[in-house]
């Protein structure tokens, strides 16, 4: 099941041009990302946390689908997908609010369970495991 997250659009995640700069697109589904991650029990502090395992992004793709200006109502649904033991996907979809709501992006991120001290994949810690496969 999609996890909702809701924002509005700040005047500092646009450009010059009044318009969200495309780095910010995947700001803010990191900040949705997040958001679910403690909605589903994770201590954040925690997990983004040196504990011997880090979960960095190996791959990022997005689909900007029309512009976005400051004071936009947005949903984010967040939806996690299982790739492999030691690696996941993050399916965002970024929506503005309104008459007729309108997709304004889609976004998908690969992240991969990794030993900070070894430099090689491991598999996802217990709690994060549990999240990627409800999702």
């Amino acid at each position: 099941m999609p996890f909702v997250y809701h924002r509005t659009v700040h005047f500092a995640d646009t450009d010059a041009a009044g318009v969200v700069f495309f780095a910010n697109y995947l700001a803010i589904c990191h900040e949705a990302y997040e958001e679910a991650l403690a909605a589903a029990g994770i201590d954040l502090k925690t997990f983004f946390a040196d504990t011997g395992v880090v979960v960095p992004i190996a791959r990022s793709e997005a689909d900007y689908l029309r512009p976005l200006t400051c004071g936009a109502k947005l949903r984010v649904t967040v939806v996690p997908e299982a790739i492999g033991e030691d690696s996941f996907a993050l399916r965002c979809e970024i929506i503005r609010l309104g008459r007729p709501e309108k997709c304004a992006a889609r976004v998908r991120t690969e992240h991969v369970c990794t030993s900070s001290q070894k430099r090689t994949r491991t598999p996802l810690p217990p709690a994060l495991a549990a999240w990627v496969s409800a999702g």
